[in-house]
C-alpha cells in the first residue's frame, strides 16, 4: 500500500463512482469498493508515496487551500499497466496549476513522491478497479462509458496512508 494526498469529490459525483464501482463487480471486475474493507473514497491523487507524514504534510501546506473547489469533467476512461483501470478528468489549467502549486510547497519542505505524480508526468485519475481480469476489460470499459461524462467538484481533501490506517484531514 501507499500513501496520498487525496482530492475528494462532492457527493453526487462520489455517488456514481460508488455506483460505477458496483456494477464493476457484479461484472466480476474487483472494483475500489472492497479495497480496505470499504474505506476507500472516489478521488483524485496530487501526490502518492511509499509513506507520507500527515502531519509535515499539512504543516508545508498551511496557508493554501488545498482542498479548492475546482470543478472536475471525468470525460475518460484510461488503464496503466497492470491492469488499473480510471476515470480521467479533463487536465485543465486550473487543475494542473494546483497541482503544480502544492508540489511546490512540499518540494520545498523536502517532501517527495513517486515520479510519475510529479508536475509534467501526472495523470490525473480516479482508480476504479487495481487489476481488471482480461476477459472482463471489454465489459468495465462498456460499463465506463455509459456513464460519462461525470461532473465533479473538489469538496475536501486528506493525506491517507491506508496501510498505517491514518487520515489527515487538509
Amino acid at each position: 500500500m501507499v500513501a496520498a494526498l487525496e482530492l475528494y469529490l462532492d457527493p453526487v459525483a462520489e455517488k456514481r463512482i460508488r455506483t460505477l464501482w458496483d456494477a464493476l463487480a457484479r461484472e466480476g471486475v474487483p472494483s475500489m469498493r472492497d479495497l480496505l474493507k470499504g474505506r476507500h473514497r472516489p478521488h483524485v491523487s496530487l501526490i502518492s508515496a511509499p509513506r507520507l507524514d500527515g502531519p509535515a504534510v499539512a504543516a508545508a501546506l498551511r496557508g493554501m487551500e488545498v482542498a479548492v473547489p475546482l470543478g472536475l469533467r471525468f470525460d475518460f476512461v484510461g488503464q496503466f499497466l497492470g491492469r488499473v483501470l480510471w476515470l480521467g478528468p479533463v487536465p485543465t489549467p486550473q487543475l494542473l496549476a494546483h497541482h503544480a502549486a502544492v508540489h511546490e510547497r512540499l518540494a520545498a519542505a523536502g517532501i517527495t513522491g513517486f515520479d510519475v505524480y510529479r508536475p509534467g508526468a501526472w495523470v490525473p485519475h480516479c482508480t476504479l478497479s487495481m487489476r481488471v481480469p482480461f476477459p472482463k476489460l471489454l465489459d468495465a470499459l462498456r460499463l465506463c462509458m455509459d456513464v460519462l461524462p461525470i461532473e465533479a467538484t473538489v469538496v475536501a481533501a486528506a493525506v491517507a496512508d491506508h496501510a498505517r490506517d491514518t487520515l489527515i484531514p487538509l
